[in-house]
């Protein structure tokens, strides 16, 4: 059986000392996942870190990354003093070599958020 990349995430974390959950959910009458906040899929906690809202793909980082800076509730977040992180999983190694699962970590901060959010605020002049 396939391990998602959720469950990779998990194992990671808790190997790692978080104790870390799931918190996106099934919408039965929407045929959906739906996410805290709408970008969270799990959030981590671990005495002495602050607390972490991690997105999960298996492909797509940037459009993940896209997708939080475009939640007003990130920035909320951060501020708060919580992390945001993205989780991408693929299979990667060298040419020829056995390809194992590795996850990429991208790691969004206030200043990124607000950064980007400026950026894509402003309209072309023509």
């Amino acid at each position: 059986m396939k391990t998602s990349p959720t469950q990779r995430t998990l194992k990671a974390l808790r190997e790692d000392g978080w104790t870390a959950e799931v918190v996106e959910r099934w919408n039965p009458y929407a045929r959906i996942r739906q996410d805290l906040f709408d970008f969270i899929d799990i959030v981590a906690v671990k005495a002495g870190h602050p607390i972490k809202g991690i997105q999960v793909t298996a492909a797509g980082a940037s459009s993940r990354v896209h997708k939080i800076r475009s939640k007003p509730a990130a920035k909320i977040w951060v501020l708060a003093g919580g992390e945001l992180e993205v989780h991408s999983w693929a299979k990667r190694g060298g040419r020829g070599k056995r390809k194992v699962y590795t996850c990429r970590t991208i790691k969004m901060d206030l200043e990124q958020l607000t950064r980007c959010s400026a950026e894509e605020q402003r309209t072309p002049s023509g």
